[in-house]
C-alpha cells in the first residue's frame, strides 16, 4: 500500500475514510464544516489517543481555511482571508501574554520560504513596549524570530526557538511554516491552524525536532501553507482517478523518493499568502484594523 504523504488533518481524515470504504466510524475525531468571511473552514479536532493512532496526528484541534476563492480576487477578497485566519488563530491562543512568532524555512528555496515571508509582515511591539511603555501599553508584546535551515546555519530550528524562549520567556508560541498536501488543487489553496506545534521541515519530507509545548514549555499554536505534494502521492492519486487499476506503489516511489511538484508560479502564490498569515496574525493578536496593520508596517 503507498503512504499518501500529507500534513493536513483534514486530508489524513479523507485517507482514512478511504482504506476503511467509509463502512467504519472513525474513533476519537469529531469533524465540523462552517464559513468565515465566506471562505469554507473545516474544523477536526483529535479527541484520544484512538483519534491520534487513527490519523498519525497529535491530539487537538487543526482548523483548514479553503481559500480557492481568493485567487479570483474579488471585491474584499483580501481583508476577508486576513480576518479569516485571525479569527481561526484567535480561538486557539490565549487572548493576554507575550508572544513570539517564529517563520520557519528556507527563505531562499520559494516552496520553504511562508515562514521567513510570513514574519515579515508581523508588527514586532516587544522593544517598543520596553521602550516607550507609556505610548504602546495597548500593544501586546510580539517577537519575531527567523530560524533558518540546519544547513545554512548549522542550529536545530528546536534548538534556536527553545534557546530565544528560555531567554525571553513568552506566554506563547506561534510558528509558520511550509506544509506538503496531498492533492495539487489544495496546494497554495489552504491554510492549517491548530494548537498542537509543528515538526519543522515536514512539508519537503524532511522532519526536524518538534516545536510543540513539551519541548518548549510554553503553548505553540501553528499556522502551515501546503506549497508542495509529492510526486508518488501525486501520480497515485491522479493514476486511480483516471480509472487504473493494480497501481504498484513500489514502483511509483522506486527512483523518486525525493521528487516534490510545485506550481510554477510558486513564487507569487507564496508571497501573497504569507502577506495573509503576516497579516492575520497581527489582527489576532493586536486591537489594529487591517488599514492600522498596512500603515503601522510601512
Amino acid at each position: 500500500m503507498l503512504i499518501r504523504r500529507t500534513d493536513l488533518a483534514l486530508e489524513a481524515k479523507e485517507i482514512w475514510q478511504e482504506s476503511a470504504e467509509k463502512t467504519s466510524r472513525l474513533p476519537g475525531v469529531k469533524a465540523t464544516e462552517r464559513r468565515s468571511e465566506g471562505y469554507p473552514v473545516t474544523r477536526v479536532d483529535i479527541l484520544d489517543r484512538r483519534g491520534e493512532e487513527a490519523l498519525g496526528k497529535a491530539a487537538g484541534s487543526y482548523r483548514t481555511i479553503d481559500l480557492t476563492d481568493f485567487w479570483q480576487r474579488r471585491d474584499g477578497f483580501f481583508e476577508r482571508a486576513v480576518r479569516a485566519v485571525g479569527a481561526e488563530l484567535k480561538a486557539l491562543i490565549p487572548d493576554r501574554g507575550s508572544v513570539l512568532v517564529v517563520g520557519l524555512g528556507n527563505g531562499a528555496m520559494t516552496p520553504d520560504a511562508v515562514g521567513p515571508l510570513a514574519a515579515d509582515h508581523v508588527l514586532v511591539t516587544r522593544h517598543l513596549l520596553s521602550a516607550m511603555p507609556a505610548h504602546f501599553s495597548g500593544f501586546r508584546s510580539v517577537s519575531v524570530l527567523r530560524t533558518g535551515v540546519l544547513g545554512t546555519t548549522g542550529l536545530e530550528s528546536a534548538e534556536t526557538v527553545r534557546a530565544m524562549v528560555e531567554q525571553t520567556k513568552p506566554g506563547l508560541v506561534i510558528a509558520v511554516d511550509a506544509l506538503a498536501s496531498r492533492r495539487m488543487g489544495r496546494v497554495c489553496a489552504t491554510i492549517q491552524l491548530t494548537d498542537t506545534g509543528i515538526a519543522p521541515g515536514s512539508g519537503v519530507g524532511n522532519h526536524r525536532a518538534a516545536l510543540d509545548e513539551a519541548a518548549l514549555g510554553v503553548p505553540v499554536a501553528a499556522i502551515g501553507v501546503p506549497t508542495v505534494v509529492d510526486a508518488a502521492t501525486l501520480a497515485a492519486d491522479l493514476l486511480e482517478e483516471s480509472g487504473a487499476a493494480d497501481i504498484d506503489p513500489e514502483r511509483l516511489r522506486q527512483g523518486h523518493a525525493n521528487f516534490m511538484v510545485t506550481p510554477r508560479d510558486i513564487d507569487g502564490q507564496v508571497r501573497d499568502l504569507a502577506k495573509v498569515v503576516g497579516y492575520g496574525i497581527n489582527w489576532a493578536l493586536q486591537e489594529l484594523d487591517i488599514e492600522e496593520i498596512t500603515a503601522l508596517l510601512s
